[in-house]
């Protein structure tokens, strides 16, 4: 790739973060994200939310592209990082570290002082919708901002879906057939991967479905196949 279309990618990934700040396309997620803000729970009462669209996390450079479904309502939603502040962000982030892709093992705040190294984290939509359940419409609205991402990274050699609704999306978008299963590696015609992975919910890991173990298997065979040495530390 020439050092001019390069430049031009990472700007345009610059200003397409700003245009998600800036959404309005679903009036319910922005009303519901607002609304919990103002209504905290106890445990975070006179903390400030974020209660805005969440914009993707580490660096455009990366040959790993992780995929989550959408913001926590008091995790991202409240503090305006990508799996940070909730158990999923520290499920999530606990295998990357030990997969040696965080520089930390848990995430809390924007300001805790977290790296990643080699991935770049996104999720199909950057509001946090009720009950984890967003609508067909709100997928479509939010997904076409993951399209330009996933078309704009420029050195992305292998997604890893948290998820199946992060897996449904993105095999619809880079055109391949495969069936969802943990662990599962889909082959791309262009030489990428896709890999499936359970989310990493507290549900999933308290009852067995998916254990930190299990993660960070996933994380580390992706860096094997985006040819990822050493660690972040």
């Amino acid at each position: 790739m020439e050092e001019r279309e390069l430049e031009q990618r990472l700007k345009s990934l610059e200003d397409l973060q700003r245009r998600i700040l800036a959404c309005n396309l679903c009036p319910r997620l922005r009303e519901f994200d607002v609304r919990v803000g103002l209504n905290p729970p106890r445990r975070f009462r006179g903390q400030a939310y974020w209660s805005r669209p969440v914009p993707s996390l580490g660096d455009p450079l990366a040959p790993i592209v992780v995929v989550g479904m959408a913001p926590a309502p008091h995790g991202g939603n409240r503090t305006g990082r990508m799996f940070t502040g909730d158990q999923s962000g520290n499920n999530f982030f606990r295998a990357l570290y030990e997969a040696g892709l965080a520089n930390k093992p848990v995430s809390v705040s924007r300001d805790d002082g977290l790296r990643v190294c080699n991935v770049y984290i996104t999720a199909v939509l950057h509001c946090a919708p009720p009950d984890n359940r967003p609508l067909p419409q709100e997928v479509a609205n939010c997904s076409r901002y993951l399209e330009e991402e996933v078309r704009l990274l420029p050195n992305a050699r292998v997604f890893v879906a948290l998820g199946r609704l992060a897996f449904d999306v993105l095999t619809r978008m880079l055109g391949v057939r495969c069936e969802f299963r943990h662990g599962l590696e889909c082959g791309l015609p262009d030489g990428r991967w896709l890999i499936a992975s359970y989310h990493p919910s507290p549900r999933n890991v308290n009852t067995g479905t998916l254990t930190i173990e299990g993660l960070r298997r996933v994380f580390e065979r992706a860096k094997e196949l985006a040819g990822v040495s050493g660690g972040c530390r």
